[in-house]
């Protein structure tokens, strides 16, 4: 790697650091105040001009309350680009006939996933809350019918129909139609 090139895990490294920041609403004064770094150094970090120390990123994880492990974790491998179907995991609920292929599976350095989902023929499956609150999801009807109930409202949604919505309480899913329904599911983290 040529001298002037950054290094792809001190960018990813640097990005992390500069949304943890965010994430707090913290101004580089304020973070360099907190841990006792100077604000050229934080600064020249989050831009992955420099290649941050142990003893720089353990004084950042000690402010973020979280271990190196933890942060390293976040930032080490890239997600591979391509998901071949053969690699894209499937789940199966027998009881409630849902099944479940994860087409874009989750990855720690990416917000968003991509399910495509089928109930059977009079499957109804009810979530008592989301697994993350106001989480984003786009609900998109490849075939069949599936009525969607979120916030007390209920949607009754065709093939080609998109419901877009957060999610910050229970949710029902049923299959309308007598066929089943298959389903894409985008789902986003706040």
């Amino acid at each position: 790697m040529r001298s002037d090139e950054v290094d792809p895990v001190d960018a990813r490294l640097g990005a992390r650091l500069a949304e943890l920041r965010a994430e707090h609403g913290w101004s580089l004064g304020e973070l360099a105040d907190r841990s006792g770094v100077s604000r050229s150094t934080l600064s020249r970090a989050e831009r992955a001009e420099t290649s941050p120390t142990a003893a720089l990123l353990n004084r950042l994880c000690a402010v973020y309350g979280r271990t190196m492990s933890q942060l390293l974790s976040e930032v080490e491998a890239e997600p591979e680009a391509v998901v071949r179907s053969t690699g894209q995991p499937v789940w199966q609920d027998r009881a409630s006939g849902f099944v479940r292929r994860s087409v874009s599976p989750p990855h720690s350095a990416l917000r968003g996933e991509l399910v495509e989902a089928r109930l059977s023929p009079g499957a109804d499956i009810a979530y008592d809350r989301p697994p993350v609150a106001g989480l984003e999801q786009h609900i998109w009807i490849l075939e069949g019918a599936l009525d969607v109930t979120a916030q007390e409202t209920e949607h009754h949604l065709g093939a080609g129909d998109c419901l877009r919505m957060r999610v910050w309480g229970p949710t029902r899913f049923r299959c309308a139609a007598p066929e089943g329904v298959r389903y894409l599911l985008a789902v986003v983290r706040p």
